[in-house]
């Protein structure tokens, strides 16, 4: 999904890593290093929504294509995120890091020179491979390389640069889009890379965990083919029709895949989904609020560049700036939403928050048809904005106080993946909601109805399973 709301869960990966302290220049090195390297993910889910349409235009194909632009790298990121994040853990974080940056740099360059969309799409899925690497492995890193006393503020930093990162990743992607080419959005990873390689070569010290199991290489297969299989038959049945035997092949295919991956994960040594912290009621109900809430939050911000660009005729800068408001409101609200849950409890934030950014998403289906900024597009942004922003930082909080400390980075890793995974499966739902084409205002209005639904089941399950007031 786009990365203009925050992942949730990254601190506990950050504050669970193995300590191998570094200091001074090498410290600040570090924490260079790892805010690029995660930016490169940032600015990635978050500028590309807005080359959509134009890559669109400029390639060719129909929106099951355009589709897979985008989910072709969130499966195997949502998929392998896990794996990746234990590959770190066993093989070196540092090390595999690096290859992560290099898959993805690679994977950038072809995807800036991709002749045709299904070559932009194959590239697409090397990207998400390499981020499954670098993403876990650069938020280990920055937690190894500071003890306890520094390392609230360098994960404040990181997670400030990473809000700015986010919030500029659309204006960033739409003025390289009008002032140069689309294909500059990807190409504009390299440097980035090049620098964030550069700082944690000379700053970072190797680093592993102290009780190292095997990497879950089965498992990891299952969830991708099962995922795969899953988002095709959910893509292409608009298209090709519910009742075609080929989409009921795959996605039939695809729950016996997801199946035989939970069966592997009960009996595997070192799981990458350990199926035990399910036993939390609060845990289970956490992941169901973000596969609702961030599934309707990724649909949406699919449609929104299409309604912006191709019905409202904006550039991709200003399509870019138009959604400043809720990147901008949700880092200013996020650390004020870890007093308030203090205060007022995670139930009343985790239901009040869900329900908050429906009554966004159902006001954007209101004025779908309003061409003025002012009325049709900023007044629901801003309450989505207001929504997500109290939701995110109890969420974080509700995960990793529903565990153990033993537990706390792989019950962020489970809830991250959540996060990413709903943004797959609703970005293959859009072919339902919005059978006129991305563009078109009924179809924007619906998905913004069915955004609204998804919502504020969210919330109706943060009301039943959250903890009260008093409660971590």
């Amino acid at each position: 999904m786009s990365q203009l709301a925050p992942s949730p869960c990254d601190r506990g990966v950050v504050s669970s890593a193995a300590e191998t302290h570094v200091g001074g220049g090498r410290a600040s090195l570090v924490l260079a290093g790892t805010v690029l390297g995660s930016s490169l993910a940032f600015i990635d889910g978050s500028a590309v929504n807005l080359t959509l349409p134009v890559l669109q235009k400029s390639l060719g194909g129909d929106l099951a294509q355009a589709q897979w632009v985008m989910n072709a790298y969130m499966l195997m990121l949502g998929a392998l995120v896990l794996a990746g994040g234990a590959a770190a853990d066993r093989y070196g974080r540092k090390r595999v890091f690096m290859i992560g940056v290099g898959l993805f740099s690679l994977a950038s360059l072809l995807c800036g020179l991709a002749p045709s969309l299904a070559l932009l799409i194959a590239a697409r899925m090397i990207q998400g491979v390499g981020a499954a690497l670098l993403v876990p492995a650069s938020l280990a890193i920055l937690g190894a390389a500071f003890d306890k006393a520094a390392r609230g503020r360098a994960i404040g930093i990181w997670a400030g640069a990473g809000g700015l990162t986010s919030a500029l990743g659309p204006v960033l992607g739409g003025w390289l889009t009008d002032t140069v080419s689309w294909r500059a959005v990807f190409l504009i990873n390299l440097p980035v890379a090049a620098l964030a390689v550069l700082f944690l070569a000379f700053g970072a010290k190797e680093s592993r965990a102290s009780s190292r199991g095997p990497v879950d290489l089965m498992g990891a297969a299952a969830a991708t083919l099962g995922l795969a299989a899953i988002t095709w038959g959910l893509t292409d049945a608009p298209r090709r029709g519910p009742a075609e035997p080929l989409v009921i092949v795959a996605l039939v295919g695809g729950l016996v895949a997801v199946a035989v991956f939970l069966a592997i994960e009960r009996k595997a040594s070192a799981p990458m989904l350990p199926l035990t912290l399910f036993r939390s009621r609060a845990f289970s109900g956490a992941n169901g609020l973000t596969l609702l809430l961030y599934g309707a939050f990724g649909g949406a911000l699919f449609l929104l560049p299409y309604q912006l660009i191709q019905a409202r005729g904006y550039d991709a800068t200003a399509a870019g700036a138009a959604l400043l408001p809720l990147s901008i409101g949700l880092s200013l609200l996020s650390p004020l939403a870890g007093r308030l849950t203090a205060w007022l409890g995670a139930r009343f934030m985790l239901s009040v928050g869900p329900m908050l950014a429906g009554a966004g998403f159902a006001i954007l289906a209101a004025t779908a048809s309003a061409f003025d900024y002012w009325l049709g597009v900023f007044p629901g942004l801003a309450v989505l904005a207001l929504g997500l922003g109290l939701a995110v930082a109890p969420l974080t909080d509700v995960v990793l106080g529903s565990v153990s400390e033993d537990y706390e980075g792989a019950a962020s890793g489970v809830n991250n993946a959540v996060a990413r995974v709903a943004g797959l499966l609703a970005v293959a739902l859009v072919g339902f909601v919005a059978p006129q084409g991305a563009g078109a205002a009924g179809g924007y209005r619906i998905a913004m109805i069915a955004a609204a639904i998804g919502a504020a089941g969210a919330g109706l399950i943060g009301l039943f399973t959250a903890p009260g007031r008093g409660a971590r």
